[in-house]
């Protein structure tokens, strides 16, 4: 197992920045520094934590005043640049500065902002700024859209996102995400993969939401490119799982004429730790080439007795007329820490073009 992610804030990570601020920060005092940031709670503080802590203890040693601090900020970053710092997780501290001390200076921080998302993203720290100034905000991040730097782009979808994970909600936009729509259609075709992602992660978030406003804004990017066609079909992702007939139908993906045969669960008692082992046959049963896409479904116990589906993606692929193919597959039940197994019966379905052709049981020991 790795070294927990809090542990990137570590004495050489603070020895090394503290010699930079040397350098940078007007009476700065590298081991009163060191001090403030290892109290006697540091070790206890989760990443987090101790990122905000960073923040506030380099606070101490900026300016009262906010321009004037984030002004120096600006010529930290590019001292830690030519130091050998890159973008990297630990920095985020910085963009939490600006959450934290500059939400009621709009203008300031629209600059820091942008400045600093391009050495480390401020997807979380635009946030409070969207919930605080509204369509405001919002105008700003669909002028950063056309931004030369692809980073500056990124921030202007990743953090408007209506559900991006670990932040704050932005309910508003989960209600109506429309004001936000102009900014996806500027990145479209953008060039940067990791804007094209972030673009379908979007359009991931309105589908749970939203699905028909999703269902059009595929048929308004059918074919525009294979790139804008990737976009669409990663930000239909949840609407597949779901089986939503709109999208089903958007890629032809009907299941009429599929079989599915010899479905077997062949470790019908399964240990936590061990792995769920099943098999079965789907056949495109007709005259013409098919598009399949695969998938299974757990409907694991919860603590109350309920079964919850998660579905899982097989493959997609084209089927020749007649052609038949045997799966054979196998569900891991190894304990991770983002989902609790609990003991009794459970069901595993087989999906087919987003319909579900077979269920059976099986049970956790």
């Amino acid at each position: 197992m790795g070294s927990p992610l809090k542990n990137l804030y570590s004495l050489p990570f603070y020895d090394r920045l503290a010699n930079t601020l040397s350098r940078t920060v007007p009476t700065f005092d590298k081991q009163k520094f060191i001090s403030g940031i290892f109290t006697k709670d540091f070790e206890n503080k989760e990443l987090k934590e101790r990122m905000k802590h960073t923040s506030a203890v380099l606070h101490s040693f900026l300016p009262d005043y906010y321009p004037d601090a984030v002004n120096l900020i600006e010529v930290i970053i590019n001292r830690l640049r030519e130091d050998g710092f890159g973008e990297s997780l630990e920095m985020m501290f910085f963009p939490d500065y600006i959450e934290t001390y500059g939400l009621d200076d709009y203008e300031n921080s629209v600059k820091a902002l942008e400045f600093i998302t391009q050495f480390v993203s401020c997807e979380f720290a635009v946030r409070p700024f969207i919930l605080k100034y509204g369509i405001r905000m919002i105008s700003q991040m669909q002028v950063w859209s056309l931004h030369k730097s692809h980073k500056v782009r990124r921030l202007a979808s990743e953090g408007s996102r209506p559900r991006l994970p670990w932040a704050m909600a932005i309910p508003e936009l989960k209600k109506n995400p429309a004001p936000i729509l102009p900014i996806l259609e500027n990145l479209k075709s953008d060039p940067s993969e990791s804007v094209r992602r972030s673009v379908a992660n979007s359009i991931n978030d309105i589908a749970k939401d939203h699905p028909m406003i999703v269902i059009e804004i595929a048929a308004k990017w059918k074919g525009i490119s294979k790139e804008t066609d990737a976009i669409i079909k990663h930000g239909s992702r949840t609407l597949l799982k779901q089986g939503h007939a709109d999208i089903l139908k958007h890629y032809g993906l009907q299941s009429d004429n599929l079989l599915v045969t010899g479905f077997i669960i062949l470790t019908p008692e399964v240990s936590i730790g061990r792995s769920l082992e099943f098999s079965f046959t789907v056949k495109n049963n007709q005259d013409e080439k098919q598009v399949v896409r695969l998938e299974y479904a757990v409907y694991y116990q919860k603590a109350n007795g309920l079964l919850a589906k998660k579905v899982f993606k097989i493959s997609e692929r084209i089927f020749s007329p007649q052609e038949f193919c045997t799966i054979n597959r196998k569900q891991s039940f190894r304990l991770i820490t983002t989902r609790t197994f609990y003991p009794g019966q459970h069901q595993l379905s087989i999906i087919v073009n987003g319909e579900e052709k077979t269920i059976d049981n099986f049970s956790l020991k």
